[in-house]
């Protein structure tokens, strides 16, 4: 028997996979394809500490090898998160995480704080590409003082799992890590989508009317795969790696390169099946290497 479960700095999780936010809804989406508390973990859709209809439409297009996205966070608000999907995500048997987003460091301490009377929510994910109106619409994870500052406000009102997911669209992603872990961080994710756009050639208009969006699929993965490898050397907390990751043999290299786990994003809107079948090919590839903790495989990088 292949052991599969990874300790990421407290959070248990029963193997290594988990969906990513934004591509798995609230979970109960997927019921009727998969036993989702075969899951690692599931990190639900971002929530806002007030209602969001997002960005209109068309706020997505397909490219070559990938999508772009511009949805914007559409979410009824963390009060309605409480009061209708918390009773239903609760009943799930795997780590349940919660994506928390806002547009001010006052709007991420408010979602913190009132999920940390949920029982159930044993993480939270801190999405700090977003964009910050008190600084003109700059990324707080663009920006290191912004990052900094974003970090620490909400690790002083949560003290369960705190991973927080980084943005590529930076020149160099291992000094955000770095803060992260300063601030008090347990985990880093990455990358969030790269900043992409797309265009219609007959009407020349750009196919999402927000113009640009973000890159996610097969196609950021070697940029993926090069900056988890390098915030993993740079931090000494678990790196939880994603962009790109369709099948059992991207996961595995996502962890080789230095994850301690992984998230399935895009591949799920193709098949909603995937995140099992990449459970049970992970497995695969340990018994075929004579592995028996799946752990063995992560930072396991020849060079």
């Amino acid at each position: 028997m292949v052991d599969l479960s990874v300790n990421l700095n407290g959070l248990v999780l029963k193997n290594p996979v988990i969906t990513a936010s934004g591509t798995f809804g609230y979970g109960s989406e997927f019921d009727d394809f998969i036993d989702v508390s075969r899951l690692g973990g599931i990190i639900l859709k971002g929530i806002t500490a007030e209602p969001r209809e997002g960005n209109p439409y068309p706020r997505m297009a397909e490219t070559a090898s990938g999508m772009l996205n511009s949805v914007g966070l559409q979410n009824k608000g963390i009060g309605h998160f409480i009061s209708e999907i918390y009773p239903v995500v609760s009943e799930y048997d795997t780590q349940v995480i919660l994506n928390v987003n806002g547009n001010n460091i006052d709007d991420y301490v408010k979602v913190a704080g009132l999920v940390s009377g949920l029982g159930k929510i044993n993480a939270i994910e801190l999405n700090i590409s977003c964009p910050n109106v008190k600084m003109g619409g700059m990324a707080f994870g663009t920006v290191r003082q912004s990052a900094r500052e974003v970090i620490r406000a909400v690790r002083n009102v949560w003290n369960r799992h705190l991973m927080v997911k980084l943005s590529p669209n930076v020149t160099n992603i291992t000094e955000f890590a770095v803060i992260a872990e300063e601030e008090g961080a347990d985990s880093v994710s990455l990358i969030n989508t790269l900043l992409g756009m797309a265009v219609d050639s007959e009407s020349r208009r750009p196919r999402l009317a927000t113009v640009t969006g973000g890159l996610s699929g097969p196609a950021v993965k070697p940029v993926a795969l090069r900056m988890v490898w390098q915030v993993s050397r740079a931090v000494k907390i678990p790196v939880v790696g994603l962009g790109g990751i369709m099948n059992a043999a991207d996961a595995v290299e996502f962890l080789i390169a230095g994850a301690s786990a992984i998230q399935v994003g895009t591949a799920s809107f193709i098949d909603p099946d995937i995140s099992v079948r990449i459970i049970d090919g992970i497995g695969d590839y340990c018994r075929r290497h004579s592995l028996s903790r799946v752990t063995q495989i992560t930072g396991s990088l020849e060079l």
